[in-house]
């Protein structure tokens, strides 16, 4: 019981909202333009977009060990490498297992969508891997905010709601940017607390690359923006999936408060638990407003 715990912790479960709430979101932007909405779809995508977010976070626990970026002094939660419950290798053993998983979620999607899912699903395992592994890492080289808002914003709405319709537009794309954003505020969150630590073995995020100042102004832009963003469903005569997510605007501002009234300390892991809340309130919301509409 106590391995299938820490494999569990391995996993990192307060990160998998990252992977729900754009197929989920999706979804319903889909039912609200009245549009075919497959439901196998949305249980396949889940499954593939679970297995691949598991195998990055698990190279990453991998690989921040090996490079010296996970020590004792982390500040951060356990990691079961750098603590010594599972070895490297074990680790990245079962970080291959679910990026095979994910392929294997995902075929029945390719066949469904052709060649333009295939090439989004090996490029998303490709940078799952990519993202703490490899000659240029996206985490060490400052480009880990931007895969996010990528891969877990804009390529997932957009191929969700390709996937449903067979379809492209600008409705998936803006949603995509807005959900790309709070899935953005955890790193952004992470690499705040953790840039002195990640200074030390040349980590370059943003917020070693531009300093702590641009990184807590970073995260005011990221969790603001979507709710500003909001008034393009209002002009899209969406005014339920306008007005829901503004219900949970004071978390949002709490959590720009927290991070520039505090400086980075175990007391951001509270934090990132907040930005974690925000993003899946704000995601249920506005999947909500577009059921309804």
């Amino acid at each position: 019981m106590q391995s299938i715990k820490n494999w569990l912790m391995a996993f990192r479960p307060k990160t998998l909202t990252a992977c729900v709430v754009p197929i989920v979101v999706a979804s319903a932007l889909v039912k609200a333009l009245q549009l075919p909405l497959d439901k196998d779809v949305v249980i396949l995508a889940l499954l593939a977009s679970f297995f691949i977010q598991i195998g990055t976070n698990l190279v990453n626990d991998a690989v921040d060990f090996k490079k010296g970026a996970d020590t004792e002094t982390r500040l951060g939660p356990q990691r079961v490498t750098q603590s010594g419950l599972f070895t490297y290798k074990q680790v990245m053993l079962a970080a291959g297992i679910c990026f095979l998983l994910a392929l294997i979620s995902g075929a029945p999607l390719v066949m469904k969508g052709g060649w333009p899912i295939f090439w989004v699903g090996v490029v998303s395992v490709l940078m799952g891997y990519g993202y703490t592994m490899g000659p240029a890492p996206l985490a060490y080289t400052g480009l880990g905010d931007l895969f996010v808002i990528l891969f877990f914003g804009l390529i997932a709405v957009v191929g969700v709601f390709y996937l449903h319709t067979q379809q492209w537009g600008a409705a998936p794309l803006w949603l995509g940017l807005q959900i790309g954003f709070h899935a953005t505020v955890l790193i952004a969150i992470n690499n705040l607390r953790d840039a002195d630590q990640d200074r030390l073995v040349n980590k370059r995020t943003l917020a070693v690359r531009m300093g702590k100042n641009f990184a807590r102004y970073e995260v005011g832009f990221l969790v603001l923006a979507p709710f500003f963003m909001n008034y393009y469903w209002w002009i899209q005569g969406l005014k339920a999936a306008t007005l829901l997510p503004l219900l949970i605007l004071p978390l949002g501002l709490v959590v720009v408060k927290n991070i520039f009234q505090n400086e980075p300390s175990s007391i951001y892991n509270k934090f990132l638990g907040q930005s974690a809340l925000l993003h899946l309130l704000f995601g249920t919301l506005l999947s909500l407003g577009f059921f309804i509409a």
